[in-house]
C-alpha cells in the first residue's frame, strides 16, 4: 500500500513538473512573439520615419534615394534579409549625421528628435527581445523539455545581427 502511494506521488509530482515546465515555455515562447512585434512595429515606423526625412528638403538627392532604397528594403524585408535591411537603413540614416550633428531646417527637426526618441525605444526593444530569446533558449536546452518535446513543434527563437549592431 505505501509502495503504491509513493509511486503515485511520484509520478503526480512528475506529471506536475512537466506541465509548469510546458507552460513556462509556452509563457516564454510568447514573450518572444509579443517582444518581436513591438520591435517590429518601432522598426517599421524607424523606416516611415526615414521615408518623410528622405522626402524632406534637408535631403540632397543622392542622399534621398539612398534613404528611400533603404527604408523600402527595411520595410519589405524578409525574415532572412531583415538583418541586412536593417543595417542598411542605420548606415543611410548615419550619412545624415555630419560632424556628429545632424543639419536640418526647423521644419523637419521635429522629424530628426522623433527619430532619436525612436531608436532609444528601439535599443529597449531589442534589449527585452534578446533577454526573452536567450531566457527562451536556455529553458529549451533543458534534458526534460527535450526528451519530452515538450516544445512542440515551435521554432527555436533566434535574435538577428542587427540587434547587436548600434541602430
Amino acid at each position: 500500500m505505501k509502495t503504491t502511494l509513493a509511486v503515485v506521488l511520484v509520478l503526480l509530482t512528475v506529471l506536475w513538473y512537466l506541465s509548469f515546465l510546458a507552460t513556462r515555455l509556452d509563457r516564454l515562447h510568447h514573450r518572444v512573439e509579443t517582444s518581436w512585434a513591438n520591435l517590429d512595429g518601432l522598426l517599421q515606423r524607424r523606416a516611415a520615419i526615414a521615408l518623410e526625412i528622405a522626402r524632406s528638403q534637408s535631403c540632397d538627392p543622392a542622399s534621398s534615394l539612398l534613404l528611400t532604397s533603404a527604408a523600402y528594403q527595411a520595410r519589405e524585408a524578409s525574415v532572412q534579409e531583415r538583418s541586412s535591411a536593417e543595417m542598411a537603413l542605420s548606415g543611410a540614416l548615419g550619412l545624415l549625421i555630419i560632424d556628429g550633428q545632424i543639419h536640418a531646417h526647423d521644419s523637419e527637426q521635429s522629424l530628426f528628435q522623433e527619430l532619436k526618441l525612436l531608436s532609444a525605444k528601439i535599443r529597449i526593444a531589442i534589449a527585452i527581445h534578446t533577454d526573452a530569446v536567450s531566457s527562451t533558449q536556455m529553458v529549451r536546452r533543458k534534458s526534460a523539455i527535450r526528451f519530452f518535446r515538450l516544445a512542440g513543434t515551435a521554432p527555436l527563437p533566434v535574435t538577428y545581427e542587427f540587434e547587436f549592431d548600434a541602430l
